[in-house]
């Protein structure tokens, strides 16, 4: 392409332009012939009256310029945003960039006489070249400068397209309107089989166009969180479009990450799965992104796709575990260690393991929680050969020093490489309450200074583990008479209980006896009398059998309980606790058939006309005995429930007494010097 000396030849120079020939445009002499394009909007220009042939679009309005009938009319820009007609002729293409490249005079064509406005309808092709992205000018560069200064006032500080501006606000009707003028306004220049391809790849440029910061209008909409209008914009992005970073080195899917939309996050790794493994700067993957702010849905939405992003660490080598739980991120330090065991062991390009990051923040439950994974982390050692004990003293978490030095694993008097131990560490912090505390729990835990250690005697401390190996040996042999002493007491106690299990036995058997004696004489002593033949009266009636039957398993019931207790065996406890319980229970039942017997008796007694005061006998005798026999019942239940509870809580507290007298034994802090 080379410079024209007017208007009219640049019109010829662009007849055969590739762009001109998608929207139909056709060379003229004057400025009214120029078609108003789609792209036109984002410089908000209007027609004036003069520009009769030329449709209105509100691309013209954002400007307030309008065309005139020739290159000498067009107005000169002042304080406002007009032109006049000195000022020189400019072809704005949609792109930022293109302000760029024309200002570098790389794109610069020069017009002596050429004063009018060309707009390319795409930012991939200007007039002559498909692939131009540049800004075409004549005249001075001070010219060139107040045009870049109000293009900036209309598209805003980052130079933000009218799409990017729907999308900063959320608003899908807007972008989908935008989207489809470019349909309405292509079908007035192009018809058969070229539309398709012609509109797609108008409306992929249009969508794909970045601001100043390097943001697509996809990466605003991700970043405010606005779904619906990334759902718009998605059908139209490329693989390559998708995976646009701006100058900060973020894509779509990092900044939505980042700010923890997971809605956002899950729909563009649907679009494309191969977007989680995209970086940003220092090497960050989205799980990282996302696990360094705290977005634990987002976070498991990614290990959910792409478990194998737990391995991918920042340039300095930590990964998102070792992020996590600087900021003590409870929740996802379990998504990450429930994908990978053997991430704490993971170190960072210092040497320093997830561990030793946990310690410099304040949370206790994430390093409980590193413990647990991998109890042996806790003696590894960064570059500086600082442990995670010498990291959390440093920093004055005397929480934290408790949770690691309760791991058995701990070496309370490790040393770093500049040989001090933890408790040198604290010794030289300023006085605190904290420090003071830390101080007197490293020295509970057998923690000494660098200098103890070096100059303690050996003598002298071998002398020390045997006074203190005799004083364990005697506490044992007072133990093992204690123990003998209860076993003792414990026998008594045994005699005393068999003692106890006899008397109720030779109690139950003389009631039984009772029982027996005084059913097998009422078999002769029956209500209403015998008759010559010494059948009984009353024989025929209900209550009379009633009478004979319940009489007769109170009598048998008793006999039974009388036999059980004479031919049973003495000697073992439990057998006999056993046998004493079941004839309680026979007792029971003779109780009740003897109270049954009574209470049908005294229906034959009574009489019909006083039945009433046989009923009342009933109703007294059934309450008392279901009344008893229920709370009885009740008791013996409750007790045996209790005591399978006791049973239960007392082996479980002696195990954990043997436990803990193992673990707060002398001899590990005598072996731990």
């Amino acid at each position: 392409m080379k410079p024209t000396s007017s208007c009219n030849d640049l019109n010829d120079q662009s007849v055969d332009s590739p762009t001109l020939k998608k929207i139909n445009m056709k060379p003229s002499n004057s400025s009214n012939d120029l078609p108003v394009l789609p792209s036109l909007k984002k410089l908000n220009m209007k027609p004036s009256n003069s520009g009769n042939d030329q449709p209105n679009s509100p691309s013209l309005k954002r400007i307030n310029m309008k065309p005139s009938n020739s290159c000498n009319d067009l107005p000169e820009q002042s304080g406002s945003p007009t032109v006049t007609p000195r000022t020189p002729a400019v072809v704005v293409s949609n792109s930022s960039k293109a302000l760029a490249s024309s200002a570098s005079g790389k794109s610069l064509l020069g017009s002596n006489s050429s004063k009018s406005l060309v707009v390319s309808s795409s930012s991939k092709s200007l007039l002559g070249s498909n692939s131009s992205k540049s800004l075409l000018v004549s005249g001075s560069s001070k010219a060139l400068g107040q045009k870049m200064k109000y293009v900036k006032q209309v598209t805003g500080k980052n130079n933000d397209t009218e799409l990017h501006l729907a999308a900063q606000r959320g608003e899908a009707s807007a972008v989908k309107e935008i989207l489809g003028e470019i349909d309405a306004q292509m079908l007035q220049t192009l018809s058969g089989t070229e539309f398709d391809e012609e509109v797609a790849e108008i409306r992929s440029a249009v969508v794909h166009e970045v601001n100043e910061l390097g943001e697509t209008p996809l990466f605003t909409a991700a970043e405010r969180g606005h779904i619906n209008v990334v759902e718009e914009l998605l059908p139209y992005m490329t693989k390559e479009g998708l995976a646009m970073k701006n100058k900060t080195g973020f894509d779509a899917l990092h900044i939505a990450a980042s700010q923890g939309h997971q809605a956002i996050v899950q729909l563009l790794l649907d679009c494309d799965p191969e977007l989680s493994k995209t970086i940003a700067q220092s090497n960050s993957t989205a799980l990282v992104s996302a696990a360094s702010r705290g977005h634990t849905s987002v976070v498991k939405v990614l290990l959910e796709k792409d478990p194998s992003l737990i391995h991918i660490p920042r340039s300095n080598g930590k990964n998102a575990l070792h992020l996590a739980v600087r900021q003590g991120y409870v929740e996802i330090v379990e998504a990450l260690l429930a994908k990978e065991t053997q991430l704490p062991r993971r170190t960072d390009k210092k040497g320093q393991t997830p561990l030793h990051m946990a310690v410099k923040g304040v949370s206790s439950e994430v390093v409980r929680l590193l413990l647990q994974a991998d109890p042996a982390s806790v003696m590894l050692q960064d570059k500086f050969g600082n442990l995670a004990l010498h990291v959390a003293a440093r920093k004055k978490r005397t929480e934290i020093v408790n949770e690691i030095l309760l791991v058995k694993d701990t070496d309370v008097n490790a040393l770093t490489r500049d040989n001090r131990t933890a408790l040198d560490i604290v010794i030289g912090l300023p006085l605190s309450e904290e420090a003071a505390e830390m101080k007197e729990c490293l020295m509970r835990y057998g923690g000494f200074t660098a200098n103890e250690l070096n100059n303690q005697p050996r003598d002298e401390l071998r002398k020390t583990v045997t006074e203190i190996r005799n004083d364990v040996h005697s506490q044992l042999e007072q133990a093992r008479k204690t123990n003998r002493n209860m076993n003792g007491i414990a026998k008594e106690l045994q005699k005393l209980h068999r003692a106890g299990i006899l008397n109720a036995a030779n109690s139950v058997t003389v009631v039984a006896v009772l029982f027996a004696t005084v059913a097998f004489a009422a078999i002769f002593t029956v209500p209403g009398g015998d008759d010559d033949n010494g059948m009984a009266v009353m024989v025929h009636t209900a209550a009379f059998k009633i009478f004979f039957i319940s009489n007769a398993f109170a009598l048998f019931t008793s006999l039974a309980v009388v036999v059980v207790q004479i031919t049973v065996v003495r000697g073992e406890i439990k057998s006999e606790r056993r046998v004493i319980e079941v004839i309680n229970k026979l007792m029971w039942l003779a109780s009740v058939c003897t109270s049954v017997s009574f209470i049908s008796s005294s229906y034959i007694v009574v009489g019909r006309r006083n039945r009433w005061a046989a009923v009342l006998v009933t109703v007294i005798g059934s309450v008392t005995m279901i009344g008893l026999l229920g709370g009885m019942t009740y008791y013996v239940v409750k007790s045996k429930r209790i005591r399978r509870v006791r049973k239960r809580e007392k082996y479980y507290r002696n195990r954990s007494n043997f436990w803990h007298d193992l673990s707060d034994s002398d001899i590990n802090s005598i072996y731990a010097i």
